[in-house]
């Protein structure tokens, strides 16, 4: 009966041996898990934190390009007027030179203006 207890006894300390080294592979995989998810956190608030840092500077770049343009803008706008109001001023300087030429010279403004529209209708046939 001795062989019988000892292979009781044998069997018992295997199965609790068995048994611990379950428990300890339990418990070794739920921390791993626990490690596992807190990195997995970690990773995504770090991932947000740099997505807030991009948005940022994109929206400061954004906000660059839309400063510069409208500078740009209403640099253009600027100097556009100028230049109206000086093409307005030399319009009005020929179309005053012109009314002159034709008081003074009546008769060629009117050949001059003839010989045009001929030439004109010519090139237009």
């Amino acid at each position: 009966m001795s062989t019988k207890n000892t292979t009781s006894a044998d069997n018992s300390s295997v199965g609790d041996s068995l048994e611990a080294s379950r428990a300890h592979a339990v418990q070794a995989a739920e921390e791993l898990k626990a490690a596992a998810s807190q990195k997995a956190e970690e990773l995504k608030d770090s991932a947000k934190e740099q997505a807030a840092r991009l948005r940022g500077k994109a929206e400061e770049t954004a906000q660059n390009f839309r400063t510069s343009a409208t500078e740009n803008a209403d640099q253009f706008r600027d100097y556009a007027d100028e230049n109206w109001a000086d093409i307005k001023v030399r319009i009005d300087d020929y179309k005053e030179e012109g009314e002159r030429y034709v008081r003074q010279n009546p008769t060629k403004s009117i050949l001059l203006a003839v010989g045009l529209g001929y030439i004109i209708g010519r090139i237009l046939r």
